[in-house]
């Protein structure tokens, strides 16, 4: 056969005559990006994604997968221009896609926990293998499964048919049973000889800090932390109550990670026992991880007599076994979880506690099932009250108080509240805490030159977490003030990532990003998606007697038993994907393997989804084309293939292979079982006169699944 040859991109390479420039290209190691070209099959330019350039042409950029060379040609592959085509092309496709990259539920993880994973590892009886799957991302799962407020729950596609999955809950589970059967959390210890020599300093041994710390270890890095406090934890010990969050099980999951190699230096404050600009020089890098424990002023005359306490310095003074009388009428200010815990404490100390909150109930930050507890325990909620003053009284407190009237939305949404003139009233009461907001205790940083925003958090770059400072990185409620432990956790581990890269002298850019579809929150999801889905009823975490609950910090609930467990795991949706077994998470047998929520990416046998890939590559946002797109839609009637043509980009690749390939045997079938259905926008690839797959000649040769690029349509396995 006669060669030919031909420039690309300035480079001559020979090819056989009669190749395409894509096949030139990728010979020449070029990647260009092509979604309709399937090998075994013709040429079909639907995509138009693997455009080029050929000079002396008319200008135009043409497809590369059907262009064939000829001796002399000088292409272009590699351009602004062609690079600038490929984006849109790749937008417009994406702006049409009706399908999930990732679960509901691990996209709205902040810690980016593979939900699925470790839900499904407890349906099949592998509690240990869960808590693995959830430390791959957070290696709290035991507190984070008691005390995070489930924003994963809030999207989950279950709560479409009843409710969502217990999430949270099942964290727990597969934490405590890992406990129970090896006394310990099994944290993955790196090996000596990954050692690289360099030297971290970690201000704070808080969620943030310390998780941080383990992804570092990971990496090799020499970790010291520097804490203030005898303990560790930060707010997880000081700030949230042991009835809700064990001092054992923190201390079993910190104490895992200074286990890994991770030192921690206690009751050393910095700026006071180390001086700051010392430590920074002598670490090759530095984390301040110091949280928000400043508890925000009342700003009303009588906050400091003795009997007014704020709320983190009530609850602290409760984990260090300090805590105060606060006698037996006790009136709480603040809406938030800090509130409803120091109120939950009080209660247990024999009080009769009101809390004050000046708007209503449905704009309280606290979680809806924090505040129900509380009720059921017996703390009061007036609502649209406002404390104006404190004085002393005796030996009470008088509290002069003002009612409020909601007016104009302000800027976090929620109606403004406004004095109603001449409605004072007083309350008399034994103590007074404060709970409504935390600040930064960051004096000390000062000498560093950081940068703080105007509420005084550390202004870092939101994806590597550095600081104005180069080496100098923040992560946890510090740089995103008063937040979740759980977002904590998640963006210490992303700190990490960043830090691993300043150290090793890599580009700077944070955890690697994959695009990510989403057909839309739960309320938007249609009715199909959820037919024939059976009702189950969601599992109740158990709670202990509440003449008990009130009468002691004790844990109250009290974990699931282990039938339990699996039968709410089994009310999963698996959403995107039908089964999961053959797959495999495990860092010995393939490190890099993560679950999401389409087979196309899930699946070991099963290409990359090409659409999320050059998505990513391309860095495309989906809603830059409005307009109509295409709703979701589910042909399951067979039951060794599924076919969801709302994932489909229209390439024609099913078709042609339907009725072209030779792949599968040893003449071509021409089933013909696919076909173009539809005019214009509305066309479509799927079974013509509308049948279902099962109504067809179709025999599951596959062959429509290996070429399909986005999982519109896939084989399942038994």
């Amino acid at each position: 056969m006669i060669d030919v040859t031909v420039k690309i991109d300035g480079k001559e390479i020979s090819v056989p005559e009669g190749s395409t420039i894509l096949e030139a290209a990728t010979k020449a190691g070029y990647d260009i990006p092509t979604l309709c070209n399937a090998e075994g099959l013709k040429p079909f330019t639907s995509c138009f994604v693997c455009v080029v350039k050929i000079e002396g042409g008319k200008g135009n950029l043409v497809p590369s997968c059907a262009t064939i060379v000829r001796e002399g040609m000088n292409i272009t592959v590699e351009s602004p221009e062609i690079e600038a085509a490929r984006k849109m092309c790749i937008t417009l496709l994406v702006s049409d896609h009706c399908g999930d990259c990732l679960p509901p539920c691990q996209s709205a993880c902040p810690a980016s926990i593979d939900v699925r994973a470790f839900i499904k590892a407890i349906a099949d009886n592998k509690p240990e293998q869960a808590a693995q799957i959830i430390r791959e991302k957070a290696p709290l799962p035991g507190s984070l499964g008691r005390i995070c407020p489930r924003p994963c729950e809030d999207e989950c596609r279950r709560s479409g048919v009843e409710q969502p999955i217990s999430i949270c809950n099942m964290k727990r589970f597969a934490s405590d049973k890992e406990i129970e059967k090896f006394d310990i959390p099994l944290l993955r210890i790196p090996a000596k000889e990954e050692a690289t020599g360099k030297k971290i300093a970690i201000i704070g041994a808080g969620p943030a800090g310390m998780s941080a710390a383990y992804f570092l270890r990971q990496q090799g890095h020499d970790v010291t932390v520097f804490e203030k406090n005898e303990n560790s934890g930060g707010m997880l010990r000081y700030g949230i109550p042991f009835y809700r969050l064990p001092g054992k099980i923190l201390s079993l999951e910190m104490d895992a990670i200074e286990k890994t190699g991770v030192k921690v230096k206690y009751n050393t404050e910095i700026g006071k026992d180390i001086d700051i600009i010392s430590l920074r020089e002598k670490y090759d890098a530095l984390l301040i991880a110091i949280g928000a424990q400043g508890s925000s002023s009342m700003r009303i005359e009588g906050e400091t007599l003795p009997g007014v306490y704020s709320g983190i310095d009530y609850l602290g003074k409760i984990a260090r076994l300090e805590a105060p009388n606060v006698g037996k009428k006790v009136f709480v200010v603040g809406g938030g979880n800090t509130a409803i815990d120091a109120s939950r404490s009080a209660v247990r100390a024999g009080a009769d506690v009101t809390i004050l909150y000046r708007r209503t109930k449905a704009d309280m930050p606290a979680s809806d099932f924090e505040i129900r507890e509380a009720e059921e325990e017996g703390v009061k909620i007036e609502f649209l009250v406002a404390p104006l003053s404190i004085t002393a009284k005796g030996k009470t407190l008088c509290i002069k108080c003002i009612k409020m009237q909601q007016g104009e939305p302000d800027d976090s949404g929620r109606r403004r509240p406004v004095p109603v003139n001449g409605s004072e009233f007083e309350l008399e009461a034994d103590s007074v805490i404060g709970a409504i907001g935390q600040y930064v205790l960051s004096d000390f940083l000062k000498p560093l030159g950081i940068e703080t925003d105007r509420s005084g958090n550390i202004t870092a770059d939101p994806a590597t977490f550095m600081t104005s400072q180069p080496g100098i990185f923040a992560a946890g409620d510090c740089q995103t003030g008063a937040d979740i432990a759980v977002r904590a956790v998640g963006n210490g581990r992303k700190a990490a990532a960043a830090i691993n890269q300043y150290l090793l002298g890599q580009p700077i850019t944070g955890e690697p990003e994959e695009f990510n579809s989403q057909m839309g929150p739960p309320n938007t999801i249609p009715a199909s998606f959820f037919e024939g889905i059976e009702e189950k009823e969601r599992i109740k975490m158990p709670l202990i007697n509440l003449d008990k609950r009130i009468k002691t910090f004790t844990e109250i609930e009290t974990g699931f038993e282990y039938d339990k467990a699996v039968l709410e795991a089994e009310r999963c949706l698996e959403c995107g994907c039908d089964k999961i077994k053959e797959y495999r998470h495990s860092r010995d047998a393939a490190p890099h393997i993560c679950f999401v929520g389409c087979i196309k990416c899930l699946s070991i046998t099963v290409p990359q989804c090409k659409l999320r890939m050059y998505a990513t590559r391309f860095d495309v946002d989906p809603k830059f084309f409005k307009g109509e797109k295409r709703t979701y839609t589910l042909d399951k009637s067979r039951p060794d293939m599924k076919m969801e043509t709302g994932k489909c980009i229209t390439c024609g690749s099913c078709v042609r292979a339907c009725a072209e390939s030779e792949r599968a045997c040893e003449e071509i079938k021409k089933l013909n079982v696919l076909s173009f259905v539809g005019r214009g926008f509305h066309t479509r690839m799927t079974v013509p006169f509308g049948k279902s797959l099962v109504d067809t000649a179709c025999d599951s040769c596959g062959e429509c699944a290996k070429v399909c690029p986005t999982a519109a349509i896939v084989m399942r396995k038994n």
